[in-house]
């Protein structure tokens, strides 16, 4: 699919998206606890869906609504195989989980999911007991469990996506279990998890993110679950009132443990006007231009394509650290930004020795095609770059942003003119 968007004036004002990264987190606590449980306002995204299906093949009757959907155990099920999709976060989460069975498992994927390491799980949930087969350190991989428990070593170099798998599934394992976890990134995303796993009534000590313990067989229990707004749908919204005129985004928590609220460090940096009002943002252009701004976002490295879209629009050179987080996501992103960026017109270096992306502020050229890659991230930061371009930007592809954000385009044509 091609989005063609224009040169537009923000005016608005838009429900956050759902978060994914909590519902799909709320979803596997929920197959856990092995209780009737109902989530409200959940996400429709792909990743959501594929957690969804997951459930169901787990013996679990699935409801889904505009406002709610409703988990219910019916059987006792263990399948061959789970689809999760295009997701990262799922495939690593529903590997450990799926190793708390003893029967043989094997998860797959779709698209650029076949791409990225799960190799690095091997070593982990070979210590708790389970082996493993991959597909040359990629998808399909297979797990024969069940997690006995113990102590275990994680690597945290190249995501938190693993141990926030291990965080919700070893309370379920026979035994107590002790995580020692080395350069763990995105610390954030764990810190949804704790609450995540705390929410459902589970107990994880955690001592300065490098040693977990977690006693066994514990119980889950809940019986409703409100899905928070997402900061990382929400925070494109934010830049496009930066960049474009105003715009009110309702429905994000001021308190969430989500990585991505990190938007709101960039845009007062560069200095748009931020207001809050309980869980309601507003965030408007300034008289003034905007200026560039320095920022570490290796915590929160989704942020990437959306922060090179707002500092496309500052004055001066921006610096974000960060960018080795950006290689195994649904496109290699330090590429695919600066590839993509050029082709409007903006100036993008990679310093690696750095770790930094330096974008160049200037005019934004329209009158061009850019691809997404299949990257939801992509198509919506070059749906922020057509706000202030000269002319319109086709973006091909741009169908991927269903991967997180399916109502994405519809809401920003909700709120420009």
């Amino acid at each position: 699919m091609i989005e063609v968007v224009k040169p537009v004036k923000v005016n608005g004002k838009v429900k956050a998206p759902a978060s994914k990264s909590f519902m799909q987190r709320a979803i596997a606590l929920a197959i856990l606890a092995g209780k009737s449980i109902t989530l409200e306002n959940p996400s429709t995204c792909n990743d959501g869906i594929a957690a969804i299906d997951i459930a169901r093949k787990f013996g679990f009757k699935v409801d889904v609504d505009k406002d709610t959907i409703r988990i219910e155990p019916i059987e006792n099920a263990t399948p061959a195989e789970l689809n999760c999709g295009e997701a990262g976060l799922g495939i690593r989460m529903f590997t450990p989980l799926a190793a708390l069975n003893s029967h043989k498992i094997t998860l797959k994927g779709e698209g650029s999911l076949l791409t990225r390491p799960v190799d690095f799980m091997e070593h982990t949930l070979s210590q708790l007991g389970v082996r493993v087969e991959t597909h040359n350190g990629k998808p399909p991989i297979s797990v024969h469990g069940p997690i006995l428990g113990g102590k275990a070593m994680v690597d945290g170099s190249t995501s938190s996506q693993f141990l926030t798998g291990l965080l919700i599934s070893l309370p379920k394992a026979e035994y107590d279990s002790e995580l020692h976890v080395d350069k763990l990134m995105s610390i954030p995303y764990i810190d949804m998890t704790l609450k995540a796993v705390a929410d459902f009534g589970g107990e994880i000590i955690n001592d300065n993110y490098k040693v977990f313990k977690i006693k066994g067989k514990q119980q889950f229990s809940s019986t409703n679950y409100l899905i928070e707004g997402d900061w990382s749908g929400a925070a494109g919204l934010l830049i496009a009132g930066a960049i474009g005129g105003e715009i009110i985004v309702d429905k994000l928590q001021a308190n969430s443990t989500q990585a991505d609220k990190a938007v709101l460090e960039a845009l007062e940096k560069a200095g748009a006007i931020v207001t809050q009002s309980s869980d309601c943002y507003t965030v408007k252009k300034p008289n003034t231009p905007l200026k560039a701004f320095t920022m570490d976002a290796t915590h929160c490295p989704d942020l990437f394509p959306v922060l090179a879209s707002l500092a496309s629009n500052c004055e001066g050179t921006t610096k974000i650290k960060g960018i080795h987080r950006l290689t195994h996501k649904e496109s290699n992103r330090a590429l695919t930004v600066q590839q993509e960026f050029k082709k409007v017109g903006i100036s993008i270096e990679l310093d690696e020795i750095k770790d930094e992306m330096l974008i160049t502020g200037g005019k934004i050229t329209g009158g061009v095609t850019v691809s997404s890659h299949n990257d939801h991230r992509i198509a919506m930061a070059m749906a922020l770059a057509a706000v202030n371009a000269t002319g319109e930007i086709a973006i091909e592809g741009a169908e991927c942003v269903a991967k997180s954000y399916p109502e994405f385009f519809d809401d920003f044509r909700n709120f420009t003119f």
